[in-house]
């Protein structure tokens, strides 16, 4: 999806204007400058276009506290990945310092600028808004975040500047995206891919961040490795590292088929790899896990087999996907990665026939009834797959809602021992009969 950037100095109602696009309250919102100090991601959608939205803390220009030299580096980040940037002031305080010269900051790039003036809720403060006019801009919107006045038009004018997606719905190669913390050898791995005995194609035409993408071939079938760090082309980025790293991981899972979850031999799998696996896994990708560094692991008998178990323990409802353990350093085992990866590609766009589905279902049916729901019995009555990449699949039942989330559990498992689906999410849907 494309990326629209909120940014403005401290408390000008950033936060408020993301949860109104969003229709959440991600955002934290309280007044006192300097509350949102992460990037807070979320969707939106405005005429039939969806784009993803960041709102990025208060940008304090020049600044040498360390605080606002994290928020300004955040600023300057998602500015730089954006599609389009909305500058956000207020109309009761008028031109300050700050917005003059993010203002300056932001002429410097060649991604579109919105000014929205905010907190314009009343006549005498909406024509107080030209004034904005003279930070250079041509678009300039008063609007009120609280009420949502003026965003219509605001937005209608953004998502004319996004780009559309008539790439990817022509664009059919596997694509496939390391991710994982800053450190764990996800350059390594592309670099040890890229550097094997593989033709390197032509890049990808489109935006900016398709530059980012290796197309390369491999056993005669051409994919595409998403590239996740960037961090070789972000010299000037020196604190805001893991932020960083947190928003290219984001937009790499988006735009990927197949997620592939470094992790560090040494150090283990730990909670911020397992959010990053559920993300992957709640926007329905393939999914694959490399332990890397394993040249630095001590090893007895049986050491990647428990290895992989303790793994699949912590991870509970995603043991279905595949491990692999590699080393990106001396390349051990790292073409597996690339194999692997496309197995689960391959699998993520299977179709099952509905007689073979259904011989499937009704003998999962006779050897474990639905429990009963409301005193009534549950009957799931027919099956079908309704879609593709990723599967989906429909049951008809007489009370689709009293389906508990442990037999729908039973289900999926009973699909994956007859079918595969490595490292594929399901979606079961049930539907009245």
């Amino acid at each position: 999806m494309p990326l629209v950037a909120i940014v403005g100095r401290p408390n000008v109602g950033k936060s408020t204007f993301f949860n109104r696009l969003t229709e959440s309250r991600d955002a934290i919102v309280y007044d006192e400058p300097g509350v949102t100090r992460d990037r807070v991601y979320g969707d939106a959608i405005w005429n039939g276009v969806r784009f993803a939205v960041v709102d990025t803390g208060g940008f304090v220009h020049g600044s040498d506290d360390v605080f606002e030299a994290a928020i300004r580096e955040q600023a300057t980040i998602a500015m730089d990945d954006a599609d389009a940037i909305v500058l956000v002031t207020d109309s009761t305080t008028g031109i300050t310092d700050l917005d003059t010269r993010l203002a300056e900051t932001l002429r410097r790039g060649t991604t579109p600028v919105f000014v929205a003036v905010n907190k314009a809720d009343n006549d005498a403060r909406r024509l107080d808004a030209a004034e904005f006019y003279s930070l250079g801009f041509e678009h300039v919107y008063p609007i009120s975040s609280i009420n949502g006045t003026g965003t219509g038009e605001l937005l209608d004018a953004v998502v004319e500047v996004l780009p559309g997606t008539e790439r990817d719905e022509e664009d059919t190669r596997l694509r496939i995206a390391f991710i994982g913390r800053p450190n764990v050898g996800k350059s390594s791995l592309t670099n040890a891919l890229v550097g094997e005995d593989r033709a390197i194609v032509t890049p990808i035409a489109g935006t900016t961040r398709d530059s980012l993408d290796t197309p390369i071939k491999v056993h005669g079938r051409e994919i595409v490795l998403v590239d996740t760090a960037g961090l070789r082309r972000r010299s000037k980025v020196k604190e805001n590292v893991e932020f960083y790293s947190t928003l290219r991981t984001q937009r790499a899972i988006e735009r990927c088929d197949v997620a592939v979850l470094l992790l560090d031999g040494v150090e283990g799998l730990q909670a911020q790899d397992i959010a990053v696996l559920k993300e992957a896994e709640r926007l329905r990708k393939g999914l694959v896990i490399v332990v890397n560094k394993w040249d630095l692991v001590e090893k007895e008998t049986n050491t990647a087999r428990d290895y992989e178990r303790r793994i699949k323990e912590r991870l509970q409802t995603l043991s279905y996907v595949p491990v692999v353990f590699v080393s990106a350093l001396t390349r051990q085992r790292a073409p597996k990665v690339l194999d692997v990866a496309m197995q689960v590609g391959d699998e993520r766009a299977r179709r099952i026939s509905t007689s073979k589905l259904n011989e499937v279902v009704q003998a999962a049916l006779l050897a474990h009834s639905p429990p009963p729901y409301r005193g009534a019995q549950v009957k799931i009555k027919f099956a079908t797959q309704v879609a593709e990449r990723p599967p989906v699949f429909a049951f008809f039942a007489n009370h689709p809602t009293g389906v508990a989330e442990s037999y729908k559990r039973y289900l999926e498992n009973r699909l994956r021992d007859a079918f595969g689906f490595v490292g594929v999410p399901l979606v079961l849907a049930f539907k009245p009969k």
